[in-house]
């Protein structure tokens, strides 16, 4: 059994024909945030939903919190704190309520759970809506309780899909800057985005996939160079753009 953090060593899934994720293979240590870069379509969310033991790769393995997602699918759930797109909230539940659900679902006690209930409310600036049944909420207000249910019982690795959908500019920073201050802490914080400032502004490390497939992994000034130095924006287009223009000239290699 490894220790903490994320390690996925060539996983794949494929539908029939079709590779969503191609032998993608990278690591979140504890107290690190790593990005998951690329275009809509790319295949994030399969690789986010595999590692989260919501699908089962068609090959290669991963290890969650130190536990085998094929071997060890509860152990991994018990440790993770997911946030995905399509995860609903209880429509005739407020934030309290939702929150509290998922504290007695751990087994804590009703005094932990109060206790940890006003931490996150207030955390993320849920205060002012968090009597409100969530079908009456914005998809902000909707996305900042799912956000808060992910972080709740402060699991040691987080997986965050698209975090800052449906986030004004202003609240999306701060989103980012609570994921950030919850890695300073020790968790390890793996988050997919198709948006570079959202990197740059909080990860240690990214990998950059396309096409199912991770192209480049490594430290943002790595990853700028690949734009000779100018910016990671100039670095991600430069990779996909020479990619898509060799796919153009004929078949891959």
């Amino acid at each position: 059994m490894s220790t903490g953090g994320i390690v996925a060593e060539g996983l794949t899934r494929s539908y029939g024909d079709l590779l969503a994720a191609d032998n993608v293979s990278l690591s979140v240590q504890p107290g690190e945030v790593v990005g998951l870069l690329g275009p809509n379509g790319a295949g994030k969310t399969t690789t986010l939903r595999m590692l989260a033991t919501l699908l089962t790769p068609s090959a290669g393995r991963a290890t969650v919190a130190g536990y085998d997602i094929a071997a060890a699918p509860l152990e991994v759930r018990r440790r993770l704190g997911y946030l995905t797109g399509d995860t609903g909230l209880y429509n005739r539940l407020n934030a309290r309520e939702i929150l509290r659900f998922f504290g007695r679902l751990h087994g804590w006690g009703p005094r932990r759970i109060e206790e940890r209930t006003e931490v996150v409310v207030d955390l993320l600036g849920i205060t002012d809506f968090a009597q409100r049944r969530t079908e009456r909420l914005s998809t902000g207000q909707r996305q900042r309780i799912s956000i808060a249910r992910a972080v709740f019982v402060e699991p040691p690795v987080l997986i965050l899909d698209e975090p800052t959908s449906g986030l004004d500019i202003l609240a999306a920073r701060d989103i980012l800057e609570f994921f950030r201050l919850v890695a300073d802490a020790g968790t390890a914080v793996l988050i997919s985005t198709h948006i570079m400032a959202e990197v740059e502004l909080i990860c240690d490390r990214a990998a950059i996939i396309h096409r199912g497939t991770v192209r480049c992994s490594g430290t943002l000034d790595e990853l700028r160079a690949l734009g000779g130095d100018a910016s990671l924006s100039a670095g991600f287009f430069r990779l996909l753009g020479e990619e898509d223009r060799g796919s153009a000239k004929g078949p891959p290699h």
